[in-house]
């Protein structure tokens, strides 16, 4: 398979963490544009690379063939739609657009160019949520009742960056939120009865929110996604529970923390989790309780899909329709 050819616009904590690791380690990628304002955080990591000003200067390059975005949310949308204009396949970071809208139209532009696109859901190969997925597929808790996953930090001091500002897609709602969303649609779908969400800023000087607590009525199913700036010690990230048992799991997966600490992807202890943060099965089988070892964290899985998807037609990690599909529940959330 020829090397996919890719321009990396923003090199930020997203373009440096999330994506630059996977074209670097990666043999069906090879990373040949960087746009940023800051070319020596670049050459700090790598030499090799070319890097540019702007994003239009990789929009237009004839070097690219894939044009990552990892911009401000704000920016999703027209960048996108340029790099599709332009003839590129295109990978959007969460989350995907700021309105609906615009997810519409993108897929509507990508499909009448023949293209691919894909908002970078990648936390669908967090460890956690692998394993949470497979108690749930092998029916170990039976038919899901109730299903809870938070994304809590602390994090008392409003920052100095887009996230925490009062801009189009800023807030943790369109941060983490987009990820907590998606998961929960891989699992359940989009056919619940209702939305239900409490979305505030409780920090004295936070200007956009950094908390919610939202609510998907399946019926009977109920689904609960929480995030918050201000917890000091969590507790677990998810709890899932069924007509036949319970699974209970603490803490995150590692491998954001991973890649800050300079881990590339493959190396050992990619991906894995300690023994003292696996999940708790409890049902008739196992009813003092089993810890279940965690599965392995696999954020390259996305990549290496993709890469079949540009170079064989095969299914998308991520369709552009599921990367609207979390704006909507967003829009709801807001109302």
């Amino acid at each position: 398979m020829k090397p996919v050819q890719v321009g990396l616009i923003g090199y930020g904590l997203s373009g440096k963490v999330f994506h630059a690791p996977f074209f670097r380690t990666l043999p069906q990628y090879e990373l040949a544009l960087i746009s940023t304002s800051k070319p020596d955080h670049v050459y700090e990591d790598m030499d090799d690379v070319e890097v540019v000003p702007t994003a239009e200067e990789i929009i237009q390059s004839d070097d690219v063939e894939l044009v990552v975005i990892t911009a401000p949310n704000e920016h999703h949308f027209s960048l996108g739609k340029k790099a599709l204009e332009a003839g590129k396949h295109v990978v959007i970071e969460k989350p995907f657009v700021v309105h609906s809208e615009e997810g519409e139209a993108l897929q509507r532009l990508a499909e009448e160019k023949g293209l691919v696109l894909s908002p970078y859901h990648n936390r669908r190969w967090d460890n956690d949520f692998l394993t949470v997925k497979k108690m749930i597929d092998e029916g170990a808790l039976g038919e899901i009742m109730s299903y809870e996953a938070h994304f809590d930090r602390f994090r008392p001091d409003v920052r100095d960056r887009w996230r925490e500002k009062p801009v189009p897609g800023g807030g943790i709602l369109y941060d983490l939120g987009s990820h907590l969303i998606d998961q929960a649609l891989m699992l359940f779908g989009t056919d619940f009865k209702s939305v239900s969400a409490d979305v505030k800023a409780q920090r004295e000087e936070a200007t956009v929110d950094d908390y919610f607590h939202i609510r998907l009525d399946y019926d009977p199913l109920q689904v609960i996604l929480h995030s918050s700036a201000l917890v000091r010690s969590p507790g677990p990230k998810f709890q899932v529970h069924g007509t036949k048992g319970s699974f209970v799991k603490y803490g995150m997966d590692p491998q954001e923390g991973q890649l800050r600490d300079g881990m590339m992807p493959g190396e050992t202890g990619w991906g894995l989790d300690q023994e003292q943060t696996y999940g708790i099965l409890t049902n008739d089988e196992y009813p003092e309780g089993k810890r279940i070892m965690t599965e392995i964290g696999s954020y390259e899985s996305y990549y290496t899909q993709l890469a079949k998807a540009i170079r064989n037609g095969a299914s998308l990690p991520a369709t552009p329709s599921q990367g609207t599909d979390v704006i909507r529940v967003i829009e709801e959330c807001l109302k």
